[in-house]
């Protein structure tokens, strides 16, 4: 190996730290909860996706339990060869049955969900329209998928239309979208994406991994939001955030699931999801399918927390969902602004560039259902005294 082989990356980790960009990564020594330990203290979270709080629900932990008690632990297969097992189908059928799809497949996350599935519908002679504020798996996929990618204005349904106008095709045309934007909180307007795909003749793909638990009667998602019921070619999901557990999922037309069940790259050539999490996974769903109360805790809990800190006068941002950007522009004030919070017992941590746009730093918090009032009224003071300090509020 050459001496000076990795020099380059010796300069670039010195630049992130230099430009606060540096991610330091915080170790968990607990359950995913409300309050989580880290270095020894109880820390109040702030940072998970765990919207209903069923990361370590009971429930999950006893189903995951009495399934490995009866069928061991992984699969030891990819799904087409020896790796589907009957907690598999058992899933599918109940996933699709609760997003009121034809039918669903189920991957290893999300985002091989999102590998899986475009490159499996378009190719090099096919054309993507996609938001730009799409997720990082949306991007990745859309450029193995080999299609000339197109992107339109955020959420901006005439831009859309306008690039769709522009770019007539003789192949295939994709519109993607996320569902709710996982950085800002805000929800894309699925309703006329729609109406435009079916204008225009196009596929229409929604990943809704933060609508999943969160948005629709019972968290069915962005979907059920709009009443879009068999119109949407594509719906992508995550059971790693609302769900509690881990694995992704692809709800839509059945010959869009079958082609997937031969054509899903992750799905011919990664071993199938293990023994504990599909059966989490599954009485995840059925506790969705039982009460809407975590949801509406969880709405409640957002709903006071982005009214008190718009009070004292905080940026949040345009969220529409329980997701709070606490806008602070430039990164090193938001990494100096969550170490703070840390030392305050409040886990939040900064994001920055590349994950959003420069001088769009914030402090993302992720409320659940599972915070308590007096949890919420702890992070509120937190962020007061914090705030005050770095003169990002005022008195």
């Amino acid at each position: 190996m050459a001496e000076n082989s990795v020099a380059w990356i010796e300069e670039e980790l010195a630049y992130l730290k230099e430009a606060g960009l540096y991610t330091t990564i915080r170790t968990i020594d607990s359950p995913m909860d409300a309050w989580v330990t880290i270095d020894g203290r109880g820390m109040l979270n702030f940072c998970a996706n765990n919207y209903l709080g069923l990361a370590n629900h009971p429930r999950l932990r006893q189903a995951a339990k009495a399934a490995i008690d009866r069928y061991g632990i992984g699969p030891g297969a990819v799904r087409t060869i020896a790796g589907t097992m009957s907690l598999h189908v058992e899933l599918e059928r109940r996933l699709a049955e609760f997003k009121k799809a034809e039918a669903c497949i189920t991957f290893q996350s999300g985002f091989t969900a999102n590998l899986a599935t475009i490159p499996a519908l378009v190719g090099r002679e096919d054309l993507i329209f996609s938001d730009e504020l799409n997720h990082a798996s949306i991007i990745d996929a859309c450029r193995l998928s080999r299609a000339a990618t197109i992107r339109y204005a955020h959420a901006d349904v005439d831009d859309l239309r306008r690039k769709l106008t522009e770019n007539p095709t003789t192949g295939r045309r994709l519109i993607v979208t996320d569902g709710v934007f996982s950085m800002d909180g805000d929800i894309a307007p699925l309703d006329q994406i729609v109406a435009i795909a079916e204008e225009f003749g196009c596929l229409i793909m929604v990943d809704d991994a933060h609508g999943e638990g969160v948005l629709g009667r019972g968290g069915r998602g962005i979907v059920d939001h709009f009443d879009l019921h068999g119109r949407v070619d594509v719906e992508i999901g995550t059971m790693s955030k609302a769900f509690g557990v881990v694995g992704g999922m692809v709800a839509g037309r059945a010959v869009i699931v079958e082609w997937l069940r031969q054509r899903g790259r992750p799905f011919l050539f990664s071993s199938a999801m293990t023994v504990p999490d599909v059966a989490a996974c599954i009485e995840a769903t059925l506790m969705l399918q039982e009460s809407e109360d975590r949801v509406k805790t969880l709405w409640e809990n957002a709903r006071l927390f982005k009214e008190a800190m718009q009070k004292m006068g905080f940026d949040t941002g345009h969220s529409q969902t329980p997701i709070v950007p606490v806008m602070l522009g430039e990164a090193p004030l938001a990494q100096q602004f969550s170490r703070r919070l840390f030392e305050e017992g409040v886990f939040a941590m900064a994001i920055g560039f590349p994950t959003v746009p420069q001088g769009k730093a914030r402090i993302r918090v992720m409320n659940s259902a599972a915070h308590r009032r007096e949890d919420l009224e702890i992070g509120l003071a937190a962020f007061e005294k914090v705030g005050r300090e770095l003169g990002v509020v005022g008195d």
